[in-house]
């Protein structure tokens, strides 16, 4: 759906996309969001979000454990070190886990969700949030 998103509406000019993370599954998530930002720090956080979405085999059973981040790290051709240290030292847990209680807080009960302007969207379909998207450009 994101790259939907970004082709139709963000590469326009319509709309801009503000990611929050929301690694409410267990612990696995939340080291792999910590990935995805120690990444960021070498400006592939996008990279490798799109490369955690793409090798998802099932929630907690170990396909995102720290070797393997460590390797996808690796296939995207980050600085394997840094990557490494980012990773271990853990340092955006907290947060991440509090922007799990701001979310859960806000109504948010699953992936993708959105919120439109403040208003809460939760998940759906592309066209869903399409629709409403065009609805709000239109005023309505």
């Amino acid at each position: 759906m994101l790259p939907a998103l970004r082709r139709n509406y963000v590469e326009t000019g319509k709309v801009r996309i503000v990611w929050r993370d929301f690694p409410w599954i267990g612990e696995e998530s939340r080291v792999a969001a910590q990935a995805a930002r120690c990444a960021g720090n070498q400006g592939k956080f996008w990279e490798y979000h799109d490369y955690l979405f793409a090798h998802q085999r099932g929630e907690n059973q170990g396909q995102f454990g720290k070797a393997n981040l460590k390797n996808f790290a690796q296939q995207l051709a980050l600085d394997g070190g840094a990557f490494g240290q980012c990773l271990d030292a853990g340092a955006d847990l907290d947060m991440l886990r509090g922007q799990v209680r701001t979310a859960t807080a806000s109504g948010l009960r699953g992936t993708p969700s959105f919120k439109l302007n403040g208003q809460l969207l939760g998940s759906g379909t592309y066209e869903q949030f399409a629709r409403a998207i065009d609805q709000r450009l239109a005023g309505r």
